[in-house]
């Protein structure tokens, strides 16, 4: 359950991107919005709590996920941050005879110490590696695009004079390169993968202390 106003915000604006597989959202998340405008602190009445379930329960059963097509491309989207890495692999199917795009899995996980220091370039690169390996049942022999906000993102494939670091990245994503392309793109992906290591988190720890809402 989150536990502040960040939190929820995090939590809503991550959820919103996907109202359009969850049946009444607008109406289930009401009291959720709500919450987010008020200035004061505020318990987690039980409506709220409620309605945090219906909320979360839509985005973790699979009528929300899409079963993947092989025939199709995918889209992979990425970002990073200073705590967490975060992806979202989607794809763009005909449902209603109409073209909706819809994720098909979520992954995230926490930013290791060793990891703290590293630059925003090299957390994207990191980032990219480490989806790609996680995804390689879905992504190995596929065509895809990675969706990133992290324009220098792209030079990871051609740069010439790569650190230790860098080069070892360089090297895992070889096998790809025939398949991926790597597309930048600035706004609404923010709210796909920034925050999804963070719902999952909050998600996990359940409601186990005291609102500061």
């Amino acid at each position: 359950m989150p536990q502040t106003k960040k939190e929820m915000q995090s939590y809503l604006g991550f959820a919103g991107y996907y109202r359009q597989h969850i049946k009444d959202f607008e109406t289930i998340a009401k009291s959720l919005y709500k919450l987010c405008e008020q200035q004061k602190v505020h318990e987690m009445i039980e409506e709220r709590v409620k309605a945090y379930e219906e909320v979360k329960n839509s985005l973790t059963n699979a009528p929300l996920l899409l079963i993947p097509d092989w025939k199709l491309p995918f889209k992979l989207y990425i970002d990073s941050c200073g705590e967490g890495l975060g992806a979202a692999l989607h794809q763009t199917q005909i449902i209603n005879d109409k073209p909706i795009e819809g994720p098909i899995c979520f992954i995230s996980r926490q930013i290791k110490p060793r990891e703290e220091r590293y630059g925003a370039s090299q957390m994207e690169c990191l980032c990219i590696v480490w989806a790609l390996e996680k995804l390689h049942y879905y992504l190995d022999g596929t065509v895809f695009d990675v969706i990133t906000d992290c324009n220098a993102l792209k030079s990871l494939l051609t740069m010439k004079t790569p650190n230790r670091h860098m080069l070892r990245w360089q090297i895992a994503i070889q096998e790809y390169r025939g398949n991926m392309t790597i597309v930048h793109k600035s706004g609404n992906i923010h709210k796909i993968t920034a925050g999804i290591w963070k719902i999952y988190l909050i998600i996990q720890k359940g409601y186990h202390r005291k609102s500061t809402i």
